[in-house]
Formats: C-alpha cells, structure tokens, sequence
C-alpha cells in the first residue's frame, strides 16, 4: 500500500493535468452515485461535494466547502441534500467498493471504530466516552467502520454510528436528531457484525475479517462470523479462557436408575485455562521464528510466534455440543519478558504459520485509512445535527477516497512517496 503523507493525495504532472482529474471524478462520481440518486439535482450535488471535498482547503465542513465551489454550488441546496434528501448512503459505498476493491488485491477485512470529536450535546450519539482517536475520554461520535484492505491500496465497505443507551432512551433529542424510530441500541460489535454480514452479499472478494480486542473478546461476534462462514483472526486477552488441544469431551456414563437426571452432554476431561495460563504452562519451547510480509512497504519481518488449536470455553455448560476448533495464534517477540499479543482464528487447520502470523499483524493499515480519510477528506469535519447527514458525509467521503484509491493507479501519475 502507499503510505498516506500529509501532502495533497493525487500528483499530477503536465502528461495529466487537473483538469483531467476532474474530468474523472466527475465521470467516476455519475458511475458510483447514480443507483442510489434518482433525480438529477441529487447527482449534480452529490458530484460537486466529491469535489469539494478533493480540492485543497483544511475545513471540510458543508459551508467553507461550498464557498471553495463557488457559484457551482448553492448552499440551501446542499444542505438539504446532504442532511435530509432521502438517497441510501449504503448504496454509494456498495458502489464505490465493487468498483475499487477488485483493483486492490483484498488480502483481509479491518474491523474498527473512530471517534468523532464534537462540541455541545445535539450531534446525534454525542457523549463523553472514550476515544481512541483522542487517547482519552471526550466529548465525541464513535463510528463503527469495515474497511478492505490489500497490498494495493484501501477501501471503506461500511459506516455506522454508535449510539449509546442514554440516546436511545431521549425521545427528544432523537426527535431533534432526525434518528429514525426503528434504530435501538445496539453495542459496537454488534454493528459491526451487521456490516460485515451486509458487504458479504456484495460483488467483492470476501477476506479474513482482522480486529483488536475490542471486536476478539466478543464471543457472541465470533461465532455470528463463524456461523455465517467467515473467517476471522481477530485480537483476545491473555484472560479469555480456552480448552486446550489434549482436552477430550466425552458424555458421561448412563447413571443407574434412580440416581438423578441423566447428563447428555459432552464433558470436558478438564478445566478450561486462560490463555496466559496455558502459554505459560506449555512454556517458551512452543514459540518459533516466523518469517512474514509486514510493515507500509511489504518488507519482511522475523518475529516468534506459537500456533496451537484450543477450542473457546465460554459457557461451555451450556452447550450441546463442543464449541468450534480454532487456532490460537500468540506472539512473543525476542528480548521480551512475556508475549505481546493474542488472537483467535478459524482460519482451516492446515493454513500455514506465515498467513496466519501476517494476517494477525496486518490490521495497522486502518490507521493509514483513518489518517487519509480524516486528515485529508475531512471524514470528522460534518457539523451538522442530523443522523442521515452523518450518514450521507461519510459514504461521500467513501466515495472520494475510492477515487483517489484508483488515481493512484493511473500510470499517467506520480505516485506519492
């Protein structure tokens, strides 16, 4: 993938002006908007805010965006476009994502969320919470994101805003926000499922599904991805609690009669062990040098991992059967005192340890994402109060992101450092 600078995205050359590039933003902005927009004045804004949000300028917000547009773009019309004009914004970014993720050679899926830092109480879901983006609590949006990732480049399959209990809860202010009735609270994981599940039935190459341990430690996410037959590698704590691979389930004997209730289901031969226990049961000998692809530009990396096959422990009782065999992938670099990292994956058995270390390290490239999508295409700078606005913004800024994706590839260009 090219590494994201703060310099301007498309370089263009004298071969290629800009007026070209605008020619096929244009072009790119009719294939990507129309399904979604059915009238013509719809298509029209929705092309000069691709534009607005390309050309140079730090505020990407909806006024000094249409001040840079100049007569082409008229305010009142914007605004209504953009907070209440009833187009689908999942359309647009189905559309931007068929028609960028084929050319980026998808290796994997990125779960993740952002924070959306904001001032007063109105922007619908705003609250003081923790943000990763802020390093702290503030007041703020989350956004729940699915994004595409491959050795080409990047793409968003899907926006979606958290909107914690205390919103759901105020009529008013849900009044206030324009959220629809039919939105409950529904916790980031559980977004996040939903937006994968939705992409899954798109035309685009379906990947390992990668997330931190936010997404990894949710059982409930695991097995949704497993049931629908996803694969996943996605990030635990060392405190998640596995049955490892010599653990036998067996049902037990027929009880003589009269003796109670007879038990049906498999038993385990032992206890389950948090992974930190079982690491540090079976000890350093399990870890091996791996050897992968890693890193901005693709060099290869050496670093100590152990690959063993468990099975997830939580509520087991409950159980009629044993839960899925899975791989538990850990890392332990060299010179460190303990491992640094755990995850999850029900990639097959026989996948071989350099997929499985490279995947598990792969999920740093949604920060290149964030950083183009907010330090250049303004992806946090809607000021409006409205959740379809919220909405429309970031499938446009999708939209535009795609394009760039693609102008890199354009062999007329140069291509950033």
């Amino acid at each position: 993938m090219v590494a994201v600078s703060e310099a301007p995205v498309v370089v263009v050359n004298e071969v290629d002006p800009p007026l070209a590039v605008r020619e096929r933003l244009e072009a790119f902005g009719v294939e990507v908007l129309a399904e979604a927009m059915n009238r013509r004045v719809q298509v029209r804004n929705g092309g000069l805010y691709l534009r607005g949000l390309i050309e140079h300028g730090t505020r990407k917000s909806l006024e000094p965006l249409v001040e840079r547009l100049g007569e082409d773009a008229d305010y009142q019309s914007m605004q209504q476009f953009l907070a209440d004009s009833p187009w689908d914004p999942a359309v647009v970014v189905r559309a931007t994502a068929e028609r960028v993720a084929p050319e980026v050679d998808v290796q994997a899926w990125v779960l993740d969320d952002t924070g959306f830092p904001k001032d007063g109480k109105d922007s619908p879901g705003v609250k003081r919470q923790y943000s990763g983006t802020l390093g702290k609590t503030g007041n703020c949006q989350v956004g729940v994101s699915v994004h595409a990732v491959g050795s080409q480049g990047t793409v968003p399959l899907g926006w979606a805003l958290y909107l914690p209990e205390e919103w759901c809860a105020d009529e008013k202010r849900r009044k206030k926000a324009k959220i629809p009735e039919d939105v409950v609270f529904k916790t980031k994981p559980e977004l996040a499922a939903e937006l994968v599940e939705r992409a899954a039935g798109w035309e685009i190459a379906k990947a390992p599904i990668l997330g931190d341990c936010a997404y990894g430690k949710n059982t409930e996410l695991r097995e949704r991805l497993g049931d629908a037959e996803l694969e996943y590698v996605l990030s635990v704590s060392e405190e998640v609690s596995v049955f490892a691979a010599e653990t036998v389930f067996e049902v037990p004997a027929p009880r003589q009669a009269g003796k109670g209730r007879q038990k049906t289901r498999p038993r385990p031969d032992r206890e389950p062990e948090q992974i930190g226990e079982l690491i540090n049961r079976l000890g350093p000998a399990q870890f091996k040098t791996v050897t992968f692809r890693d890193g901005p530009d693709g060099k290869r990396m050496r670093s100590r991992f152990c690959f063993l096959r468990v099975r997830a422990a939580h509520e087991w009782e409950k159980r009629s059967t044993p839960s899925r065999e899975e791989w538990l992938i850990v890392e332990w670099p060299k010179g460190k005192d303990q491992p640094s990292d755990y995850w999850l994956s029900n990639l097959p058995a026989t996948t071989k340890p350099e997929r499985l270390a490279r995947l598990a390290r792969l999920r740093w490239k949604i920060e290149l994402d964030y950083k183009q999508l907010k330090g250049e295409l303004g992806l946090d700078h809607y000021e409006g109060r409205s959740w379809l606005g919220w909405y429309h913004h970031t499938a446009l800024v999708t939209a535009v992101h795609g394009f760039l994706t693609l102008e890199r590839q354009h062999p007329n260009h140069q291509r950033p450092a």
